[in-house]
């Protein structure tokens, strides 16, 4: 690799996660290019020690804070700090670094991403779910700090890579490509019998189970059409959902004058990931590269609206206001951990998440703090619902 890309400091938020661990192994084959500062988990205090070690991390955060001592112990004889709890989390984002990747799953991550946004460096985004529950405050926020804000998701950095800002007026639509996943050619009978283990089996992507939920539902294209409107200032009806099952062409940009350009590459996270940490130049990717002359096919479907209704569901939550936003993220999120409990069926996830749409009371959200305490209201009125349709009782 010709090293053209100067030293860059790293702050990890979510480091234990896939997308967090698969920064690492980034980072880890250009250890002459980046050092670790900040790496921060939830409660995997063995992992978030051990890749603190192997590092050579200044700091590490624990967001549980009673496994502090625990997160201290591991780490004695190191000169990695140790600090733990949701206000240390906050406070290691706001450290300076070159660049942070924020890869807190949920809208947990809310708070620390604005923080790390408020440095006013270069944040790679890879939690859509805080873009969908707080786009305009967290967009506004990113023009007002002067922040390089640069997309994780694959879509979006297909998008990212081949979206001409100066011809943004000649764009005629983004193509944003799914799996299709595990379900694709299920018919609706046989998706209401399906299981977590089987909605967790993606045919292409390697990735947590809630991701991978979302995946089998469409739900994670539905958010990602969210996120697409935020990143890249366009309406909804500009942002387009294509069915490809090879996972090569990870979103395409129409233009005007008929050229549709895309970006293409394996279906690893280290492809997006690697593309971010070396902006605004190139580097080597520790994943693996693509062979075209092993490709046979590259297809694409329009998606099912009746097997897949969160793809339908999305059009109208972004023609309302912005709390609709708020609880279709809320409703999936609390819908999904119940169907991994065996508290849900599969396609009740959706039909939870369309109630608690017809049912929750818009509100005014003008703050962060409004986003957060509606997410919290959203999230309990969601819960109750299902412990009425649940033969079981808690959600965890």
């Amino acid at each position: 690799m010709a090293n053209t890309i100067a030293k860059k400091t790293v702050n990890i938020l979510g480091a234990t996660g896939s997308i967090g661990r698969s920064t690492l192994d980034v980072i880890k084959a250009h250890c002459d290019v980046f050092q670790i500062n900040v790496l921060t988990a939830h409660s995997n205090v063995a992992v978030l020690a051990q890749q603190a070690i192997e590092f050579k991390a200044s700091h590490a955060v624990i967001a549980d804070k009673n496994l502090y001592q625990d997160l201290k112990t591991l780490l004695s004889g190191t000169n990695t700090q140790v600090h733990a709890g949701q206000d240390a989390l906050v406070e290691a984002a706001s450290i300076n670094a070159d660049i942070t990747m924020a890869a807190i799953v949920g809208t947990a991550g809310l708070r620390p991403t604005l923080a790390a946004i408020r440095q006013g460096n270069t944040v790679a985004f890879a939690s859509k779910e805080c873009l969908v529950a707080a786009g305009q405050l967290m967009m506004d926020e990113v023009h007002k700090c002067g922040t390089s804000f640069l997309p994780v998701d694959s879509e979006h950095n297909a998008i990212f890579q081949v979206f001409e800002k100066d011809n943004k007026d000649a764009i005629k639509r983004l193509i944003l490509t799914a799996s299709g996943g595990p379900f694709r050619t299920w018919s609706k009978a046989d998706m209401e019998k399906a299981t977590p283990q089987q909605a967790i089996a993606h045919p292409t992507w390697l990735m947590g189970a809630k991701i991978s939920v979302d995946s089998a539902t469409l739900m994670n294209k539905a958010l990602e059409v969210i996120e697409a409107v935020h990143l890249f200032g366009m309406s909804e009806n500009k942002v387009d959902v294509i069915i490809h099952p090879q996972s090569l062409i990870h979103s395409m940009v129409e233009y005007n004058d008929g050229s549709i350009l895309s970006q293409m590459g394996p279906s690893d996270m280290r492809t997006p990931i690697t593309n971010c940490l070396a902006w605004p130049n190139r580097m080597q990717t520790s994943g693996p590269m693509m062979d075209l002359q092993s490709l046979t096919s590259l297809t694409f479907e329009q998606p099912d609206l009746d097997r897949f209704k969160s793809l339908a569901l999305v059009r109208d939550v972004l023609k309302g206001d912005p709390a609709q936003a708020v609880i279709f993220n809320a409703a999936n999120e609390i819908a999904v951990d119940a169907f991994l409990n065996n508290y849900l069926g599969f396609n009740d996830i959706i039909d939870t998440i369309q109630s608690a749409l017809d049912g929750i009371s818009s509100q005014s959200l003008k703050t962060l703090d409004d986003v957060i305490a509606y997410d919290v209201s959203c999230r309990k009125i969601v819960e109750e619902n299902i412990k009425k349709v649940s033969a079981k009782i808690s959600i965890k």
